[in-house]
């Protein structure tokens, strides 16, 4: 009778029930139900093992044969174990008993603790990179110019070289914070300050500063960069306010020296090491900027003058001191009497000249009136 007897396929394995109580696993085959007997099948092709309505396999441990053919896995709390068959990754174990079929398959259980931050250095890498890790495991990534400051619960534990670390995720609450360790340029823009004499000025400067203590520099200030910005302040403050606005257009090189100076003492208090300090720019309100360039063009404009007048009584005084000699001197005037008729001479067509002795002074007559009536030939 069918209604008798139970098939278990190959691939299979039964587990033997007679009025409730566990009796024994079997293999394949065809067992009667006779006697308040049940069989309960389950694949022995799947790795893990899998029971309809039965979840605790515990009770299958008083059969060698399942013993044999099983491995029996235990989470325990604060604890996730990555199970890999056949070298290939197949899930994350979180705390619970766990039974595996052993016949057909390769299991490896790699434990990882969550109460120690710190992974194991044999740790497979390729692992804590898997997506379904990143609930257990933290990933923090150090680039090739910073140093990073481990803190286990808000304490130092050591410093990280450039690179990617992985911590659990557990009891302990990890924080790597990355610090520069080079050369670090920060730029502090749109000071707006006020002179003595009330004007009011936006400032552009540079700071380029070099951390001195990777440690103290997290675990004793209170962001340092922000701390830095405000000694900046101070210092322009201190400068400009002292200052008339005139003052302060003609000493950036020296607004430059005293803040370099005064960061150079603060900087030490951040364990900071200050390179360099310098105004960039110096910006103007708009009223004062238009009457900066009005002065400018006013200032050219008599520079333009001065340059002109200069030249004319340079002129001037050449021609006086020409007409002196020419005075004094006869041949000189017939010179430059010749000169004048050459270049009028270029500019005359034709010239008839009457006979006389004086031909020089006909000429001369005579294209002096040629060049009054230009008319004439």
């Amino acid at each position: 009778d069918e209604n008798m007897r139970v098939l278990i396929k190959e691939g299979c394995k039964g587990f033997l029930f007679k009025k409730g109580k566990f009796i024994k696993m079997v293999g394949a085959g065809v067992y009667n139900t006779l006697g308040g007997k049940s069989y309960e099948v389950c694949e022995v092709n799947n790795s893990a093992i899998k029971v309809n309505d039965i979840s605790d396999l515990e009770i299958f441990n008083s059969d060698s044969d399942f013993q044999k053919e099983t491995l029996k896995v235990e989470v325990k709390s604060g604890e996730i174990v990555v199970h890999i068959v056949d070298g290939i990754f197949e899930s994350v174990l979180t705390p619970n008993k766990y039974y595996f079929w052993n016949a057909n398959y390769k299991h490896q259980f790699l434990h990882l603790n969550l109460n120690t931050p710190e992974i194991p250095s044999d740790f497979p890498k390729y692992l804590l990179t898997e997506q379904v890790l990143s609930p257990y495991v933290s990933k923090f990534e150090i680039n090739s110019k910073s140093i990073g400051v481990l803190l286990y619960n808000h304490k130092f534990v050591k410093l990280l070289e450039p690179g990617i670390h992985f911590f659990t995720k557990g009891s302990n609450v990890v924080t790597v914070i990355p610090v520069e360790s080079c050369v670090v340029s920060q730029d502090i823009v749109g000071q707006e300050l006020l002179t003595n004499d009330k004007v009011s000025l936006r400032i552009n400067c540079v700071v380029n500063y070099k951390v001195t203590d990777y440690v103290k520099v997290i675990t004793e200030i209170n962001d340092y960069k922000n701390q830095l910005y405000t000694y900046v302040q101070l210092a322009l403050r201190d400068y400009i306010g002292e200052k008339t606005f005139d003052e302060i257009l003609a000493s950036k090189k020296e607004m430059s020296k005293y803040l370099l100076d005064t960061l150079k003492e603060k900087g030490k208090e951040l364990y900071l090491s200050i390179n360099e300090a310098s105004v960039k720019d110096i910006i103007l309100p708009g009223e004062i900027r238009d009457i900066m360039n009005t002065v400018l063009v006013a200032e050219k404009r008599a520079q333009a003058n001065v340059i002109t007048r200069r030249e004319e009584v340079a002129s001037t005084s050449s021609l006086l001191n020409t007409a002196r000699l020419m005075d004094e001197n006869a041949t000189l005037y017939k010179l430059k009497e010749l000169e004048y008729v050459e270049r009028i001479c270029e500019k005359v067509g034709n010239i008839n000249i009457n006979g006389g002795s004086d031909v020089l002074s006909q000429l001369t007559g005579m294209l002096s009136s040629n060049k009054n009536n230009p008319k004439n030939n």
